[in-house]
């Protein structure tokens, strides 16, 4: 039986009984075909299919875009202006660098102190000044030559008190706490360094970025905010905390220092510490106190560095940096008259004993090196 030939218009007249379409045009008659024969269920899987995947590639395209710019803009080098603007306005510089302070991880490496070994060995007042006479390490030689021997001690001795002569007294303590507070300024020194070279380059590594986010956190700066970092992330002159260390411990032999290593007599609502003797029954606040005498100096510049107290403090020492000047341990102590109850009556202590004990020669003394580090800073 011989088959009909279709026509053209016969065939096209079928299929559309059946759904299909014929759109001769080009070589798109084979596409229309395929598409149409898919049908409602089939375009909808594929249209379902397209969505998701849209949806799914989206979010890591915007959080690759989103933490470029957040980069681009965190890290952008504006800081330099921003800073001379804020000197330039003083009452806007001394309320807005502390306007939000995150108190979270202020201490965190200083608490990390705690995760020393236990068998810390006080050593007696004979011992330490054989080991000062052994080193060749005395105050004289300091003045003239201003270098500090890097010996480190974690403990003070217990005779502190039972030493009648007030000059050798002073001059002990100085020798114990002077290579303390130096390391402590050597340490923001370097960290300072480290925060001008990142400042001053156009890209940063992540390491570079991540040693940023840490000090943001150690020092309490919301916002990420460069210019109060600048601000914060600065030296205490020697001369100073050494007359507040001094003023603080009776020279070393006070309670707290003895048995607490707190040489600034900084206070706590929380945590371990020791409550002062005459203190009311209803007082709640405690002494700080520190494993090593260490823990205690970083506490010390920590809190000079970000509590609001101190703010004036800060916003004189930034003014001196601007101008390229010495930071200056009479003129700054001014600005310490929050730090105890007595206000300017304290200043004027801490001044009197400055100046008495000529303890500004040791502001330009440097710690000689015990790492390589360290060497960049003599």
């Amino acid at each position: 039986m011989l088959k009909k030939k279709l026509t053209l218009a016969e065939a096209k007249k079928f299929l559309k009984t059946k759904g299909f379409f014929i759109n001769i045009r080009k070589n798109s008659q084979k596409k229309t075909l395929r598409f149409e024969n898919l049908g409602v269920f089939s375009r909808t899987i594929i249209s379902s299919l397209l969505v998701i995947s849209f949806f799914g590639i989206m979010p890591p395209i915007l959080d690759f875009k989103e933490e470029r710019k957040l980069l681009s803009k965190e890290f952008k080098n504006n800081s330099q202006n921003e800073f001379k603007d804020t000197l330039n306005n003083k009452k806007k510089f001394r309320t807005n660098e502390d306007e939000s302070l995150v108190k979270k991880y202020l201490f965190d490496d200083i608490f990390s102190y705690e995760d020393l070994p236990s068998d810390t060995v006080r050593l007696s007042a004979k011992t330490i000044k054989q080991l000062f006479e052994d080193t060749k390490y005395n105050l004289e030689d300091v003045r003239k030559n201003k270098l500090v021997k890097p010996v480190s001690l974690s403990l003070l001795p217990n005779e502190m008190k039972m030493i009648e002569n007030t000059k050798k007294r002073k001059e002990l303590f100085i020798q114990i706490i002077l290579p303390l507070i130096i390391q402590e300024n050597n340490t923001i020194k370097l960290d300072r360094k480290k925060l001008f070279q990142i400042l001053n380059k156009s890209k940063n590594s992540k390491n570079e970025k991540r040693w940023l986010e840490k000090k943001f956190k150690q020092y309490g700066v919301a916002n990420k905010d460069l210019s109060t970092l600048k601000i914060r992330m600065d030296e205490v002159p020697t001369s100073l905390a050494i007359a507040q260390a001094a003023k603080e411990t009776g020279w070393g032999t006070s309670r707290f220092a003895l048995e607490g290593n707190a040489l600034f007599g900084q206070w706590t609502w929380s945590g371990e510490g020791i409550k002062p003797a005459e203190a009311d029954d209803n007082s709640t606040h405690k002494v700080m106190k520190f494993k090593v005498l260490q823990a205690s100096v970083k506490a010390y510049h920590r809190n000079l560095n970000t509590h609001s107290s101190y703010r004036s403090f800060r916003s004189a020492r930034a003014e001196l940096r601007d101008e390229k000047k010495e930071l200056d341990g009479l003129a700054l102590s001014e600005h310490l008259d929050l730090y105890a109850e007595t206000g300017k009556k304290y200043v004027e202590i801490l001044q009197q004993i400055i100046k008495q004990n000529k303890l500004t020669d040791f502001d330009d003394a440097k710690l000689l090196p015990s790492t390589i580090a360290l060497e960049s800073l003599i």
